[in-house]
């Protein structure tokens, strides 16, 4: 008989229990003085990795992926989060206990832990030198220490309700964004980062007692005095009193009065810097593999056309953006370079799909109206697309859109750059009862501060008080930020294309065709070209290779659709209904175009909101387009005034296990 298989969340309570176990070993080992401190630090830190990597992996288990049902899965699932979270606390104190003392502390002389705590007892007799190690052990805990910026109140178990103004230590932050959090009181749990805002300072309007102005004064001078020590090379703590001591762009506009009420920094974008090409459509529409890691969950083939199989998922829909109005503008002092909308699926606490971003057009005269482009034609850019659909085969009753409404900016004073949410909107896409909402246009509020909270927006130089009167009102109404969105009916072709595309997707309407035609390519090399579904060798495929990339760069992809729209225009009906000849036409549009121009030199690297990038690479494209489309256009290739990129076999080489999701 077989041995039973464990299940995924088994398998990692084991983890944690062997983890768990080498920290008591290591508890045990430092407070016995057995080993040098610094095997001790090694140990610790070896620790504190794997306890996060398997904190990430514990977050990722869904219930479903067990192979036998769990009885109270959630709550053996937290059991498990609260035990690594004990473990990580345990270990930062072991390392903090280990790590080598400031030059001041040095000084004084090494103290042992029995003398450490017969001075705690008697601290009316301690040393000078001492009180100086002490005030260092403070600036050590700095980095850890934030301000809530708004209310929060804990909705599980184990979160921590904070109020805003108060001052939190952050004893772990983990990459789900949820960080361990101990306020003055000693409550500890767990509090949204967002929410968080690095120091301990408080808004001006909020009164502060003398006694805690005297205490930061007397802070602030011997911080002072300690500086020069704390910067020396030998002092681990320098990189982070540097940190401390930058200001946040936000702050300082904000003090300026130039960044009205309800603006934050833009929670998408970042999403998009710090987690790479998680939340990119270059990941999307990759294949997904099964629970198994032997095939797809969400790519197959027709056995009776050859095909890939269309595949109906609980949520799709095709809206557009038509504008936005009433929205407030940033002050004196900055100079925006970008006004646009990143977009994706949200049910209230995550992202559920890639963030698309759509760019808003404005009138000078008219600064405070954004407006799309409705629908794409010619060589329109692809970036000003308002039409898009999404794809979620998620269960949840509370998915949605989420639009982030952001400004990219530049400091005209010393030319920092940065990214501002301007305000978000939220359009659930199910009723109470759990069908979908009518096609019709919405008018959406948009509210300041991040997704996880709701403020009122408005300019920084509006006055505050409420409306009187019923025709006050109306005008108050009518002065609010709106986001115009309208849901849309597709026709059966669009329909059918959308079925053939991954579960999961964000993207513009006018590139489903060129998504469907790579999504065929797709399933040939994997589904039929390998020998066996578990082989896994590199395969050669330039256009499986670097095809995503194009859904990071769109004016590379709207090259590629006006090259395939030229070639279009020359098929007869019977070509355009040959799916074979259309995928071999595919391939050597995209071979001559974007290939090319994936690897010239000339073409600057993409760069986000850079009007000189941005012209430039407007200026290669059309140029090697219009060189490609002459009678002579494969020349262009061996021409010695175009150069190219020193050869790379990752242009031609397409790794399954690296590229599938």
């Amino acid at each position: 008989m077989p041995p039973r298989r464990r299940g995924a969340l088994q398998l990692v309570r084991r983890e944690v229990d062997q983890i768990q176990d080498q920290v008591d070993r290591l508890v045990e080992d430092v407070q016995r003085g057995g080993g040098s401190p610094e095997e001790a630090f090694r140990r610790c830190q070896e620790l504190q990795m794997s306890a996060e990597k398997t904190q990430r992996t514990l977050m990722k288990l869904t219930k479903e992926e067990e192979p036998a049902p769990v009885g109270s899965y959630e709550q053996r699932k937290q059991e498990e989060e609260k035990r690594l979270l004990d473990i990580l606390e345990r270990v930062t104190s072991v390392s903090l206990e280990l790590s080598p003392p400031g030059p001041s502390c040095a000084a004084a002389g090494d103290v042992s832990k029995e003398d450490n705590e017969e001075e705690d007892e008697e601290e009316d007799e301690e040393e000078d030198e001492e009180e100086d190690c002490s005030h260092d052990e403070d600036e050590d805990e700095k980095p850890h220490v934030y301000t809530a910026l708004s209310d929060f109140r804990g909705e599980q178990e184990g979160d921590l309700s904070v109020q805003r103004g108060q001052v939190l230590r952050i004893t772990r932050e983990t990459a789900d964004g949820w960080w361990s959090a101990q306020d003055a009181n000693g409550n500890r749990g767990l509090v949204p980062k967002t929410y968080l805002k690095v120091g301990s300072s408080v808004d001006d309007h909020e009164e502060e007692d003398e006694d805690e102005e005297d205490e930061e004064d007397e802070e602030d001078e011997e911080d002072e005095d300690e500086e020069e020590k704390l910067s020396s090379p030998h002092s681990n703590w320098s990189p982070v009193r540097k940190a401390l001591s930058e200001v946040d762009a936000t702050d300082v506009l904000s003090a300026m009065g130039a960044i009205p009420s309800g603006f934050r920094p833009s929670s998408l974008n970042k999403l998009l810097v710090e987690e790479g090409r998680t939340h990119k459509g270059s990941c999307y529409v990759q294949p997904k593999l099964s629970q198994s890691q032997l095939s797809f969950s969400d790519l197959f083939l027709d056995p009776d056309t050859g095909r890939v199989r269309a595949r109906q998922v609980r949520t799709c829909v095709c809206f557009g953006l038509w504008g936005c109005r009433m929205i407030p503008s940033p002050g004196v002092g900055v100079q925006v370079l970008s006004r646009h909308v990143r977009l994706c699926a949200f049910d209230g606490s995550q992202v559920l799909s890639n963030i698309h971003t759509v760019r808003a057009t404005y009138n000078p005269k008219s600064p405070k109206t954004w407006s799309f482009s409705p629908r794409v034609t010619g060589v329109l850019p692809s970036l000003l697309d308002g039409d898009c659909f999404l794809r979620c085969n998620a269960a949840s009753p509370d998915l949605g859109v989420l639009f982030e409404l952001g400004v990219t900016f530049i400091r005209t004073s010393t030319g920092e750059r940065g990214d501002l949410s301007c305000g978000w909107a939220f359009l659930k896409l199910r009723d109470d009862t759990g069908n979908l909402l009518p096609n019709r246009t919405y008018e959406l509020p948009v509210k300041g501060g991040t997704p996880y909270e709701e403020e009122e927006l408005k300019e920084a130089s509006a006055t505050r008080g409420s409306p009187s009167g019923v025709f006050q009102k109306m005008l108050q109404v009518r002065r609010l930020p709106k986001l115009i969105v309208k849901l849309k009916s597709s026709n059966s072709r669009t329909r059918a294309q959308l079925s053939l595309l991954p579960d999961s997707l964000l993207l513009a309407v006018s590139w489903v065709q060129l998504l469907v035609l790579f999504r065929q390519l797709q399933a040939d090399s994997l589904l039929m070209d390998r020998p066996t579904m578990q082989n896994a060798d590199l395969m050669c495929s330039p256009v499986l290779s670097t095809f995503p990339e194009l859904l990071d760069q769109p004016d590379l992809l709207d090259a590629l659709r006006s090259a395939w729209m030229d070639a279009e225009s020359n098929m007869s009906r019977a070509q355009k209904r040959d799916s074979s000849f259309l995928k071999q036409e595919f391939v050597k549009v995209y071979l001559s175009s974007v290939y090319f121009l994936l690897h010239s030199p000339s073409l600057p690297p993409p760069r986000w909101a850079d009007p000189p990038s941005e012209e430039q690479r407007s200026r290669v494209i059309y140029a090697a387009l219009d060189a490609l489309r002459r009678p002579a256009g494969p020349e262009v290739f061996v021409d010695p005034a175009h150069h190219h990129l020193a050869f790379d076999v990752a242009e031609l080489t397409f790794d399954l296990l690296r590229m599938a999701r």
